[in-house]
């Protein structure tokens, strides 16, 4: 038997400590003590949860905790076992629920996941990518695809990427300009580190994206939040700071769709930030991570499409229009003695990209079939945005306030009285529902948050928000 002992512990629910980590810190404990040895089955989450008389829900964050860690490992149809390789204990663990996306247990389970604004992995092309990758292996030169690549990608790739920036995006740029890189995250942290050095500050949206600032704080740099309205980030703030602070080197914006908010950037204040820029010689860097699923008349152009603004990094994503679990950015820029830091980093790091899926990638780009792609994603998503809309108004129109995006995969909904969101992320949980924590956007208060419906189905999402409707009522000081 993989269980053949009872495991016996306790937990205190008054402890002000959440009881996931408690679970977490008890079995460490126990590992580290010998108690449990390498290799050890740990209980079922059921059989857990019942044992504790709690919910399975946290017994499930809690192995998530462990998981993450790396003191134990999820096998599947199998169970949860101590790993035979134990980690160093990290004394400052954050006490931050894991995201339940990056592991199988929230695949096998019954939660409800709103993440970030994935995309439905359901119709993405992978019977056209998994047919174009085969031909790539077929054709005459294929040993030449064999060796080192260049490190900023496939230059016939980077060709067709800066067509399509310039044709769709209006920019004016040359395949010369463009780095390709595993995701948009790499190509933030290679333009973060070639970019800043340490003591130069940089201007960020606040509510913002938490995993870009951490680059720059990687990089040594020292962060200015500002705030944002529905017109995008306060410029009169962005005036203010590059006046009163001359270490200024780079402003960080996602205008097209602000990350979370979902506002666009006015023209009047795209037009400030560029003369700001240019007056203080500073970098604008461009996150359009959400830019192909836009479901009006046309999208907003990039601010790096101003053939006024001198200095910019234009930051983009293949990601989510292929397949989420493709990992295929790029970032674009003027700036060619940045563009030769970031190509020796990279060497570094990765030496090249996957050339043999750049190929695959630009062989379905040339054969139309990433543009009817497309095209059949963006009716999938208008329709689930409208559905989500409808229900919003039919469950959420006296509880909290919310506008209908003209693109993206997710709404951005702010509660008409703030709740204690501790309180209603433990009760959400209760009801198998997973949404992000507001504090995820900022270091400050944020009453608000990101409902996705990209990879959520409709019976989901009228099931959920019918659920939040009434723990927001409930919560509600």
């Amino acid at each position: 038997m993989l269980r053949p002992w009872k495991l016996e512990f306790e937990i205190d629910k008054k402890l002000g400590k959440a009881v996931y980590l408690q679970i977490a810190d008890t079995l460490i404990a126990d590992i580290r003590s010998g108690r449990l040895k390498p290799g050890d089955a740990l209980p079922g989450s059921r059989n857990m949860a019942s044992m504790l008389k709690i919910n399975r829900n946290t017994v499930v964050e809690a192995y998530q905790v462990l998981i993450n860690e790396e003191w134990v490992v999820s096998k599947e149809r199998k169970g949860i076992f101590v790993s035979n390789q134990l980690p160093v204990l990290c004394e400052n663990r954050i006490e931050k629920r894991p995201d339940s996306s990056d592991h199988p247990l929230a695949v096998h389970g019954t939660i409800i996941n709103f993440d970030d604004g994935h995309p439905d992995s359901k119709i993405a092309p992978v019977t056209e990518l998994a047919r174009a990758y085969r031909q790539i292996f077929g054709i005459k030169a294929k040993w030449q695809m064999m060796g080192y690549g260049d490190e900023h990608g496939d230059i016939e790739f980077r060709k067709m990427i800066s067509q399509m920036l310039n044709h769709q995006r209006g920019m004016q740029i040359d395949e010369y300009e463009i780095s390709i890189t595993r995701g948009s995250q790499m190509a933030m942290f290679l333009t973060a580190q070639s970019l800043l050095n340490p003591g130069d500050g940089i201007i960020v949206e606040d509510p913002g994206y938490q995993p870009a600032w951490q680059a720059f704080e990687y990089a040594g740099a020292q962060l200015f939040p500002v705030s944002v309205d529905e017109e995008g980030i306060h410029v009169k703030t962005v005036e203010k700071i590059v006046s009163q602070h001359t270490n200024i080197k780079a402003i960080y914006i996602t205008p097209h769709r602000q990350y979370p908010t979902m506002v666009t950037l006015s023209l009047s204040r795209r037009l400030r930030l560029i003369e700001l820029a240019n007056e203080h010689n500073i970098t604008i860097i461009e996150d359009d991570y959400d830019n192909e699923f836009h479901f009006g008349y046309r999208p907003i152009l990039p601010i790096s499409s101003f053939p006024e603004l001198n200095n910019y990094v234009y930051v983009g994503t293949l990601s989510k229009v292929v397949a989420p679990a493709l990992r295929i950015g790029y970032l674009a820029t003027k700036n060619r003695e940045l563009l030769q830091k970031i190509g020796s980093l990279r060497k570094i790091i990765d030496v090249h990209g996957d050339v043999i899926m750049e190929q695959a990638v630009l062989q379905l780009i040339k054969e139309g079939a990433v543009k009817k792609h497309i095209r059949k994603a963006t009716a999938h998503y208008k329709h689930k945005r409208d559905f989500v809309y409808s229900l919003l108004n039919k469950y959420m129109n006296e509880t909290a306030h919310f506008t209908l995006p003209e693109g993206g995969l997710a709404f951005w909904i702010v509660p008409k009285i703030a709740p204690d969101w501790d309180k209603v992320m433990m009760a959400l949980l209760e009801k198998n529902i997973k949404i992000i924590h507001p504090k995820q956007y900022s270091r400050n208060h944020v009453n608000g948050f990101r409902l996705s419906y990209g990879s959520v189905s409709e019976e989901q999402l009228e099931q959920s928000i019918r659920i939040m409707a009434e723990i927001f009522n409930r919560f509600s000081l």
